[in-house]
């Protein structure tokens, strides 16, 4: 394997700078595709104005999230095949799953496309997108699904390469990525003056780049995971495996999704302003939740290989390590928002009316952040053994209905900016606990696999 017993092998070494040196490219690539969402709204909310940033940021980018949401789940669930593959040391299978993967990729990519330029009108009604942002969301969201398959390529690409230990090769491709969209937003919006239009197709360009150079580097690696013509087909046994444990994190994303859709909904029904401050309270909050998906990404691939490798040892030593981490740096995330959160949001909007609903907003949901830290966690140590219906059903009460619920009642009696916002914390806290319970009784401790010999590399 590449560099086995040194930077990709995670089954050996000091966990804590094991963890931290395959984490932090994994972090670092996140914020910079937040960056990279950040650039749109802030170049839509300078350059445009406060209705062009309501139509990229509001029902559009909730309808992108479901459309994509569970086909990033479903690259998870092949990450984590591929990642105990890694730690058993079976580079057929490897091989396997890594071109029935990208082969999937391009067929699921290419259905989203059609499907979403077809129907993105009808959602957008559905959703009561405000009458002055509908025909800019929808000009927005047909230009994005027709670069989706790019989307899919990268992150499925992207999964590959974590799952035998390579973090850093991501957040290069994400770098270039990154600066090409600045470069076409600047160019496209403030100097050619092509509006929303502009966005989208900036947004396809960059995509397109970071898939092009993801692939470039599975298709010239020598290892197991290499990407070529002849291995590019689906094989029924392995992918499986990889629908078995991604197909229940798809449907989590998609209840995830799906339920922040239905608060998009209430959030339309106050107003434009509000959905414009929604959206930029979504940029700075933002960067924890990229924080966050990051290492919980980290302990994933961590505990797959270890988990593959037989080594329950090192997967316990791994969550409380992970705990001391995580726990540092939201403290650290909650004091950087709670103290410049107002003056990063006029980077978006000299509108006071929309700042002060969107600091309102962060204020209901930054110091909360703590809770967050048991879900990452400990759903991310799930997921690497495989064990992922568990963390599907306590998220899809904990958090999904219970949403749900609140939208239909408490927003219904109050209907304010905190009766929609209050909803996060409260079903984070019910999620966490019931992680923690079902973490502690320890039943998944009880599928772990016999250690694997080290050879056959």
């Amino acid at each position: 394997m590449e560099k086995t017993g040194n930077k990709y092998d995670l089954t050996q070494g000091v966990i804590w700078k094991k963890l931290l040196a395959f984490y932090f490219p994994i972090v670092v690539g996140t914020l910079f595709q937040q960056l990279y969402n950040a650039v749109d709204a802030v170049v839509v909310g300078r350059f445009i104005g406060t209705e062009a940033l309501a139509a990229v940021g509001g029902s559009a980018a909730q309808i992108i999230a479901v459309s994509t949401g569970f086909f990033v789940a479903l690259a998870g669930g092949a990450a984590v095949v591929i990642a105990q593959q890694f730690g058993a040391r079976d580079r057929e299978g490897i091989s396997n799953a890594s071109g029935s993967s990208i082969a999937f990729s391009l067929l699921f990519g290419a259905a989203v496309t059609g499907i979403g330029v077809a129907v993105s009108p009808a959602v957008l009604r559905i959703m009561k997108t405000p009458a002055d942002t509908m025909a800019a969301s929808d000009l927005y969201l047909r230009i994005y699904f027709c670069g989706t398959i790019f989307v899919m390529l990268f992150n499925m690409g992207s999964s590959i390469l974590r799952a035998v230990g390579d973090s850093s090769s991501p957040l290069w491709y994400l770098v270039a990525s990154c600066v090409c969209n600045i470069v076409l937003d600047v160019t496209f919006v403030a100097v050619l003056n092509m509006g929303v239009a502009g966005v989208a197709i900036a947004t396809v360009i960059s995509q397109f780049l970071s898939a092009f150079l993801v692939l470039l580097r599975l298709c010239r690696t020598r290892e197991a995971y290499r990407i070529s013509l002849r291995r590019l087909r689906i094989h029924r046994g392995v992918m499986g495996s990889m629908l078995r444990l991604g197909i229940p994190s798809g449907l989590e994303s998609s209840m995830y999704n799906l339920s922040n859709l239905i608060i998009q909904i209430a959030v339309n029904s106050l107003g434009t302003s509000v959905v414009a401050a929604w959206t930029m309270t979504g940029k700075l909050d933002g960067l924890y939740w990229a924080v966050s998906s990051a290492f919980s990404t980290a302990v994933m691939s961590f505990v797959g290989q270890n988990y593959g490798a037989g080594r329950m040892d090192r997967i316990k030593e791994n969550i409380r390590v992970s705990f001391a981490l995580f726990m540092a740096l939201t403290a650290a995330l909650v004091a950087l928002l709670m103290g410049f959160g107002r003056e990063g949001l006029r980077l978006f909007s000299s509108d006071a009316v929309t700042i002060g609903y969107a600091w309102q907003m962060m204020k209901y949901f930054v110091p909360y952040y703590f809770i967050w830290t048991f879900i990452a966690i400990i759903s991310g140590t799930l997921r690497g053994t495989g064990n992922v219906v568990v963390p599907v059903v306590i998220t899809g009460i904990g958090i999904c209905a219970l949403r749900l619920v609140w939208i239909a009642t408490v927003f219904v009696r109050f209907h304010t900016v905190a009766g929609v916002c209050l909803c996060y914390p409260a079903s984070w806290f019910v999620t966490a606990v019931a992680m923690t319970i079902y973490y502690l009784r320890g039943k998944w401790q009880r599928r772990a696999p016999a250690p694997s010999a080290r050879s056959g590399v």
